[in-house]
């Protein structure tokens, strides 16, 4: 997961899990199988971080910031019981 978003999430006081997957085994599986599954299709053309939030994708990077920009973030956050304020 790219810096930004690693520390957005920290800054929010969220702890989350992050899949590198240039760095575990069975990676470049992984990046293949989300991209079957159609994540270039959801606005994220491919790009990593992919983000998912109470198991469903939200996006890549543009995604997060556009959702934190609008003041929505935090209630996705709220309702995916990853933040508790």
């Amino acid at each position: 997961m790219c810096h930004t978003i690693k520390t957005l999430f920290f800054d929010f006081g969220v702890n989350p899990t992050v899949y590198e997957l240039d760095q575990i085994p069975g990676g470049r599986e992984i990046e293949q199988a989300l991209a079957r599954h159609g994540v270039a299709g959801h606005g994220v053309a491919g790009d990593f971080p992919v983000v998912f939030i109470g198991g469903n994708l939200v996006g890549g990077a543009n995604e997060i910031m556009t959702l934190h920009l609008n003041g929505s973030l935090s209630a996705m956050l709220k309702r995916a019981g990853a933040l508790w304020l």
